[in-house]
């Protein structure tokens, strides 16, 4: 008894150490609440039937340029059911150190941001948000930490993750165009 005991609590440990998703933790895309930067809630319906590209951003970041890229892809398939979202994360680096109205001005007057972002959460460790615990959680996330800002997932109608993307893989990058494209 004591053996399981053990083997329980470690793999608790492990869960907290090595960002694995923990027990319990969100099975499917309408489990979770959705709140925007500014605190308001994102309803899930404005989520239905969409394909969903989930990046964790930062605005002081050396990849904060691909904003341009998110936008150009949401302008590009907004029309065909593409939604992206954008959840700002301070883990890495403090690279988004700013309140809601600091992030929500710099990426609209810089880069034209007119997708939702969420308010601003964590995305690896003990509190890791929902959203993240389902994404890392999922057979395409692998159980593996978010490794910096502007990791990928795309997120099916149906609400299967499909895809991870690496931070340096670009938003244009043919691997996500075609993967967006097969999902619409």
């Amino acid at each position: 008894m004591f053996k399981k005991v053990a083997q329980a609590a470690s793999a608790v440990v492990n869960r907290a150490v090595y960002g694995k998703a923990p027990e319990g933790g969100p099975t499917e895309l309408g489990a979770i609440t959705f709140k925007r930067l500014d605190g308001t809630p994102l309803p899930i319906e404005e989520l239905n039937d969409k394909v969903l590209l989930v990046v964790n951003v930062a605005s002081r970041c050396g990849l904060t340029p691909q904003y341009e890229g998110l936008v150009n892809l949401y302008h590009q398939y907004r029309d065909r059911g593409l939604l992206i979202v954008g959840a700002p994360c301070n883990q890495f680096l403090g690279q988004e150190p700013g309140n809601a109205g600091e992030i929500a001005s710099f990426c609209s007057a810089t880069y034209g941001v007119d997708f939702p972002l969420l308010e601003k959460q964590d995305v690896n460790g003990a509190e890791r948000s929902p959203l993240y615990q389902f994404l890392i959680g999922s057979e395409a996330g692998g159980g593996a930490d978010i490794a910096w800002n502007f990791e990928k997932f795309l997120i099916a109608r149906n609400g299967k993750v499909l895809n991870r993307f690496s931070p340096r893989t670009l938003p244009d990058a043919k691997e996500v165009v075609s993967a967006i494209e097969g999902a619409l």
